[in-house]
């Protein structure tokens, strides 16, 4: 007992002696800083607390009660789609009576009100700590603009109970897919082992220390009349100051008539800060530390088709972060509190008036520059360079690309323009020829959009196009990241360029080289991202380390292999912040694979069907795992499963043709396979397969036309190059062959194939 007291007067001592050192020497760290409240900010802070007050941040989430609910919970039904609603209050709670998730009508309160313009959504309790959105939602638009209504956010489909789109479904779970960003200090909280949430939050709207941090020690320091040390290194005890607008000086170059920013150069900061919640991003680490960069706890989108148009206007639901990165604003310095105040979240003039502050009006506000009208709709900045367009049905969203209107892309590579944006009885080919006129007949400068299209839809040039766009410092690095993530490899050319971007400067464009190199071998994966597992950002790092998984331990020295290993726990933290999503077991799944863990990948694949049985990818690799141990016939009645949870995916379809072709049932499979490409007809793959397997079967002249026509949409797929080489040529039409040839030659000029196949149809 002697013994252990020495210690413990001995461990007080330590302490009390790190105590002292902390309160004079400035460098020690300092205990974390913790929340304080908007309250306690607001005493020294009133006239940025009033302008927050009524703001969409002070408006996220509400609890529900007469003062915050501003749909009519009147009794009225409301019938959409079959199923009717009554939204009414009981003992002043507001009740909602719908189809619940047994496809029989409940009822439910409502507990907490979500957004407030242009829509009011509703959150629902329901077992296991979630809180699901209602996809009826009130619109809170005056009724003279068609508002003041209940709006079915999925008016044009029935998601039953069971769809992950259902308001029951897990697409529609707050705790997932809306809570970080509407509530302060949010904690998701999942708990795998028996399913629940365990959500919490330090205050439940977007307030102050959502964006400037926790603020405890800025309170002790201004409580101390700013006597004490500062918190570390940073100023005033904040985790974030957010002062690049502050400091920054803008003066007008009468020569251009666009401002010039000066004095010091803008952090990312503020911006980042914003795009935790503004940008269209994954989750991969849930301890958010203010002020450190974005990478290091999400994982922003690149310029994907689903997502962005091919020359970076926004398409999906992505908010303002990848727009605003291709902008020559963000590139000058201009952030985010450059137009809009931080605290009401509302430009502080007229859009027209805040671009002013930057662009002469006498130079800009004119028919001379805009070639409208003076006062018309047309003549207004945002107009022409800040479409709008429509989410939800009501809520008009303006892309932060800030871009040059180009019909001419319109015309070349079918992306929208502002032009026949308000012009709708107009064409794009005209808008172009206007366009033209305006500028003199000068031809319109080349645009990166024209080279990711070309990578998109993988034409003959686009590879050296797309190494180029990658090189060029002068793009927007969220544009040179889309280009990397868009090369394939069949070039020394391309390889080249993969080394160069894995140093880049740019963050993006090393994150998009890791996932790119992942298809390559384990030596070239090696060469390449062995560096990366110490990169400085997260993101990049667990990238790395997923890319390498399979790196045998005696290929690594010893600080490598534990930088992996770093990594690879980094990378499964992430999974398991969202352990309530079935990707995230895929993702798991996956890495288990490329680990030679088969038990485990097999666990995570089944854990995510359990999760989301309507989840395509993990009934493929599951299957795909079958396959691999000889166990084809339980992996055709896991895909045939799948096919009667999701009919229409053609990866299912598409996998279980394989299967049959294994299995020796050659009709049923050209069945699954035409479906699979008839389901997709825009995958190069599943059309070359099926038409692989009808040329098997003696089915040459159908292979050959559908072959054709998924050329049409791919000219320079390889794949289907050197099958309409082949079959051309063994059907005897060697001129159709010699052109097939020449261009597969064209797309892919190292492939040894490729030169084969010219040489023998030109006779040489």
């Amino acid at each position: 007992m002697k013994g252990k007291g020495a210690l413990a007067a001995s461990l007080v001592l330590v302490a009390g002696a790190g105590w002292l050192v902390a309160a004079w020497w400035p460098r020690a760290v300092p205990a974390p800083a913790t929340f304080v409240g908007r309250q306690v900010c607001a005493g020294c802070h009133p006239r940025q607390d009033a302008a927050w007050r009524g703001s969409d941040h002070d408006l996220a989430m509400q609890p529900a009660d007469r003062t915050t609910v501003l749909g009519d919970f009147g009794g009225a039904p409301v019938s959409q789609r079959g199923v009717t609603s009554t939204f009414f209050w009981r003992d002043d709670k507001p009740i909602v009576r719908t189809e619940g998730p047994t496809g029989w009508p409940e009822e439910f309160e409502i507990a907490y009100t979500f957004g407030v313009r242009p829509l009011q959504q509703y959150l629902v309790a329901l077992s296991g700590g979630r809180y699901q959105t209602l996809t009826l939602a009130w619109d809170t638009r005056a009724r003279t603009a068609g508002g003041q209504r209940w709006l079915d956010l999925y008016a044009s489909e029935r998601p039953r109970p069971g769809d992950p789109l259902h308001w029951t479904g897990r697409d529609q779970t707050w705790n997932h897919m809306c809570a970080e960003c509407h509530s302060t200090n949010l904690r998701k909280n999942y708990r795998l082992a028996d399913g629940r949430y365990e959500t919490t939050w330090s205050e439940l709207n977007v307030a102050c220390e959502a964006c400037h941090g926790p603020g405890s020690h800025h309170v002790a320091w201004a409580r101390s009349g700013g006597k004490t040390r500062r918190a570390g290194d940073r100023a005033l005890g904040l985790d974030v100051r957010l002062a690049d607008h502050r400091d920054a000086a803008w003066s007008m170059d009468e020569a251009t008539g666009v401002a010039r920013r000066t004095g010091p150069a803008p952090s990312r900061l503020e911006v980042e800060t914003c795009a935790r919640c503004h940008a269209r991003r994954g989750v991969i680490d849930d301890n958010y530390v203010h002020g450190r960069p974005l990478l290091d706890t999400h994982r922003p989108a690149l310029l994907e088709p689903e997502l962005y148009h091919a020359d970076g206007q926004i398409l999906g639901e992505v908010y303002e972060y990848g727009s605003f990165l291709q902008s020559r604003m963000f590139r000058a310095g201009v952030t985010c509190s450059d137009c809009h105040d931080p605290h009401s979240l509302e430009t502080a003039e007229l859009p027209s008036a805040v671009c002013a502050r930057c662009h002469l009006p006498a130079r800009f506000d004119t028919p001379v520059h805009h070639h409208h009208r003076a006062g018309s709709p047309g003549s207004a900045c945002v107009g022409c360079h800040m479409p709008e367009r429509t989410y939800m049905l009501v809520d008009g969203r303006r892309d932060h690309s800030l871009r040059v209107p180009r019909p001419d892309l319109s015309v070349a590579i079918g992306t929208p323009n502002a032009c026949t944006g308000c012009h709708a009885d107009r064409t794009a080919s005209w808008a172009a020829e206007v366009v033209a006129r305006w500028v003199g007949g000068r031809p319109r400068p080349a645009h990166y959009g024209q080279v990711l299209d070309a990578g998109r839809r993988d034409l003959p040039n686009a590879g050296v196009q797309l190494v180029s766009l990658m090189d060029d410092v002068a793009a927007p690095a969220i544009v040179r990241a889309t280009a990397v993530s868009l090369l394939r490899f069949r070039s020394v050319a391309a390889i080249r360029a993969l080394e160069r971007a894995v140093t880049d400067p740019e963050p993006l464009v090393r994150l998009a080289a890791a996932g790119a190199a992942d298809s390559l071998g384990l030596d070239s994966r090696l060469s390449l991202l062995l560096r990366l597992l110490d990169d400085p950002l997260r993101a990049i790092r667990i990238e790395a380390a997923r890319a390498l998984a399979d790196a045998p331990a005696e290929r690594l020295a010893p600080e490598q292999r534990a930088a992996l290993d770093r990594g690879l726990a980094d990378y499964r933290r992430a999974q398991a912040i969202n352990a309530d999503r079935a990707e995230a077991h895929l993702s798991l799944g996956l890495l288990a694979d490329r680990r030679r863990d088969p038990n485990t990948a097999r666990q995570e694949y089944e854990r995510a069907l359990a999760l989301d049985p309507t989840f395509v990818p993990a009934y493929v690799n599951l299957a795909d795992h079958y396959r691999e141990r000889d166990q084809d016939q339980r992996g055709e009645q896991l895909l045939r499963q799948g096919i009667v949870r999701v009919p229409g995916a053609a990866a299912l379809h598409h996998a279980l043709g394989l299967v049959l072709v294994r299995r020796g049932r050659t009709a049923e499979a050209l069945v699954a396979l035409g479906r699979a490409a008839e389901l997709a007809p825009g995958s190069a793959r599943y059309a070359y397969v099926h038409a692989v397997a009808l040329s098997s079967t003696g089915a040459g002249d159908r292979a050959l036309d559908i072959l054709g026509r998924a050329h049409e949409r791919h000219p320079g797929d390889p794949d289907i190059l050197v099958a309409l080489t082949t079959l051309s040529r063994d059907r005897g039409d060697r001129q159709a062959a010699r052109d097939y040839a020449r261009k597969l030659l064209q797309a892919v000029p190292e492939l040894p194939e490729a030169r084969q196949l010219a040489r023998e149809l030109e006779g040489r």
